[in-house]
């Protein structure tokens, strides 16, 4: 069910929490797992953007690093580089601008070329100064559960139980960002499917959507995109994962997800409809079940 908060201004709209939102991926990157140097230049990434829109993207998400393990970091000039084209390109498009950085210097630029969205997949852990920056800014935070490094994220994997532990190390990112002076409006969460997890530990955070949201009290994003879970579950290279991703999309939006991240917007659109209009009616059922 929808978390009881006033609706979201956010780029001019209006966000009321009663549907699972869209966030269309757009990586201006090289070696990104699935869609590595595809968009690389911000002319083919421009496109790619509008085009998400087209399909029904709520918001974009924009990113000029690749997390996936193994990956080379880049510094804040290089991924300033590759993304501030993008956003300048794209901040007249009349949806909310996400920059996907855990570095507070990206972000402070993004935000102030046109981003309103900050997405830390590393929970403010690899940079200290982006609570501040979040709070300065005044930017909506997607804060994101990470242990160590994406380079090595999956080389020591160690849950005793991993939706507790999320659970704890996400509040731990809150409590981060509240003493900043980031505004309890500002905030929302990912557990950060298959970023230092196994592929058991993901399907048991995504089970747990429903119950992740409860715990923690706020806006919950969930994004299974051609992840390396639906590979292993489907025997298919991520380029051929759109059917496992529309399956881990309706498991997350009839759970009551409130944001999903995708790299295939219309192809997974009425997958996405039919498990919210399933998520209502098993809410209503919930609230009442002898209606």
């Amino acid at each position: 069910m929808p978390l009881v908060r006033a609706p979201l201004q956010i780029a001019g709209q209006a966000w009321k929490y009663d549907r699972c939102y869209v966030f269309g991926v757009v990586n201006v990157t090289p070696d990104s797992f699935s869609d590595g140097g595809k968009y690389g230049s911000a002319e083919r990434a421009i496109a790619h953007g509008k085009r998400l829109i087209a399909s029904g993207a709520d918001a974009l998400d924009i990113g000029g690093e690749s997390t996936r393990p193994g990956a080379e970091p880049v510094d804040a000039a290089q991924e300033l580089q590759r993304v501030l084209p993008v956003i300048a390109g794209l901040r007249d498009c009349g949806v909310p601008l996400s920059v996907d950085t855990y570095k507070s210097e990206v972000a402070r630029v993004a935000i102030a070329e046109g981003a309103t969205i900050i997405n830390d997949i590393s929970g403010f852990g690899m940079d200290g100064k982006m609570p501040a920056v979040v709070a300065e800014t005044g930017a909506l935070v997607i804060i994101g559960h990470l242990r160590g490094q994406p380079q090595t994220m999956q080389q020591s994997i160690s849950f005793v139980d991993v939706v507790a532990e999320v659970i704890d190390e996400l509040r731990a990112s809150i409590r981060q960002a509240i003493d900043a002076g980031v505004t309890a409006s500002q905030i929302w969460v990912d557990p950060c499917l298959g970023f230092g997890k196994t592929a058991e530990q993901t399907l048991q955070l995504l089970a747990a959507t429903d119950y992740l949201r409860e715990a923690l009290g706020y806006p919950l994003m969930i994004g299974p995109s051609r992840k390396s879970f639906i590979g292993q579950l489907t025997d298919k290279p991520a380029e051929e994962r759109l059917m496992g991703t529309a399956g881990a999309v309706a498991a997350a939006a009839t759970l009551g997800a409130d944001a999903v991240r995708l790299h295939d917007v219309a192809e997974v659109a009425d997958a996405l409809k039919v498990a919210q209009a399933v998520g209502r009616q098993r809410g209503a059922f919930a609230a009442d079940p002898t209606s």
